[in-house]
């Protein structure tokens, strides 16, 4: 079996139905039994921390608000706790209309042919990263690779020099560390340092544009709003800002998840292993148990009622995917892995709605990649030491030492 941190006693957060405390020292399955607690006795839940928000923890709640852009405004704060320091930063932090020239302009990056082109880049560098790591016999998942990968994967998709992705490399780990131990300061510095990297990119593709079919800056920079006019300046900035970070932490804990999982359940390791062709199917599973966001967020737009709950217009609401997708109205024996699951695509790992993660596609490719380069590399690990958490907004380990087997 695996060697385990010993897991503290549990004691339900919510000292009543209008109250639970979202900042705590987790172990690893302690936010899920928060969130089944909450769902159990108050789905629609309040706390003080963070400046004070509400948390939807019901499946069909979450959905109702991610496909409700008219109530649920995501461009007042878009996580809890709040993050965002320094501009806006689309088509995040923009609603439907003014969100959709962006989106426009980057969806066309994912498409499937895309993904054709990107598939054995990012098995070249799994591989580039992974190799080293099972040959020493020892690695931490998390710091070691899941670290670096999305921002080596950044760097590529961007065609920037290398001199600038060793600094979005390193400058993305220090902005990853300053959210987690929420040092405001450094994390404000950093944002500042990533948006000069922004406008260099920007400046560069001025000057030598790249096809808008392979290259985001070039996409944006030959975008239209719907008035027909160029993206403002400063919009584009924002968003190249935030399509520097917005793929770092995500695919970093969440690798970690999974590498949790297969250590705990050397039986899904096993099973893959003789039987490759499931690799795709067990991802969807890992994501809807394992979703590495807890703490997306609206603001509503005006006084709503929700579960009998009053929130008030300028509130914000967290939602939990990572509750929302073990619902037990929703998901059958929600805390089992499955693979016979008819509704396993309805979880909402990548949201849904105006506002579903446009980079999804290359998401589950990383993820994909991953899981095949490690299993097939391998007979499986056990984690040797202590596996820190994430804080809200995330969910998922910083780090998983492990030992291949």
């Amino acid at each position: 079996m695996p060697v385990m941190p010993a897991p503290k006693a549990f004691v339900p957060p919510v000292n009543n139905l209008h109250e639970f405390t979202a900042d705590q020292t987790e172990q690893f399955d302690d936010a899920h039994a928060q969130f089944a607690d909450l769902r159990a006795r108050c789905p629609v839940a309040h706390s003080a921390d963070f400046e004070g928000f509400w948390v939807l923890t019901r499946y069909n709640d979450v959905t109702a608000a991610l496909s409700d852009s008219d109530t649920f405004s995501t461009a007042h704060q878009n996580v809890v706790p709040r993050v965002a320091t320094s501009g806006r930063r689309p088509p995040l932090h923009l609603d439907p209309p003014e969100h959709t020239p962006y989106r426009r302009a980057i969806m066309p990056l994912f498409h499937a042919d895309r993904m054709a082109h990107w598939e054995p880049v990012v098995r070249r560098m799994v591989s580039d990263l992974l190799t080293p790591l099972i040959q020493a016999g020892s690695a931490d998942i998390c710091v070691d690779f899941s670290y670096r990968l999305p921002i080596f994967v950044l760097a590529d998709f961007f065609h920037i020099p290398s001199e600038t992705a060793a600094k979005i490399r390193d400058i993305g780990a220090d902005f990853n560390h300053a959210l987690q131990v929420r040092d405001m300061a450094k994390l404000e510095q950093t944002s500042l340092f990533l948006y000069d990297v922004a406008r260099d990119i920007i400046a560069l593709r001025k000057v030598h544009p790249l096809d808008p079919g392979t290259d985001p800056t070039s996409a944006l920079l030959a975008a239209r709003d719907n008035a027909g006019q160029p993206l403002p300046d400063e919009m584009l900035l924002g968003t190249i800002r935030q399509l520097l970070v917005v793929g770092i932490i995500a695919p970093t804990t969440f690798t970690g998840s999974m590498a949790v999982h297969l250590a705990r359940h050397p039986e899904h390791f096993s099973m893959l292993k003789n039987k490759p062709d499931l690799i795709p199917a067990a991802l969807e599973e890992l994501l809807r148990l394992y979703t590495p966001y807890r703490g997306f967020a609206r603001t509503a737009t005006r006084d709503i009622e929700i579960g009998g709950r009053q929130i008030a217009k300028d509130e914000p609401i967290a939602l939990a995917f990572t509750a929302a997708n073990r619902d037990p109205e929703v998901f059958e024996d929600p805390d089992t892995f499955r693979l016979d699951r008819a509704e396993g695509r309805q979880h909402v790992a990548f949201g849904r709605g105006p506002h579903q993660c446009a980079g999804a596609p290359l998401a589950r490719l990383m993820l994909r990649v991953t899981l095949e380069e490690l299993i097939s590399r391998s007979n499986g690990w056990e984690i040797t030491g202590p596996v820190p958490m994430t804080t809200w907004p995330e969910y998922g380990p910083l780090s998983v030492p492990v030992r291949f087997l």
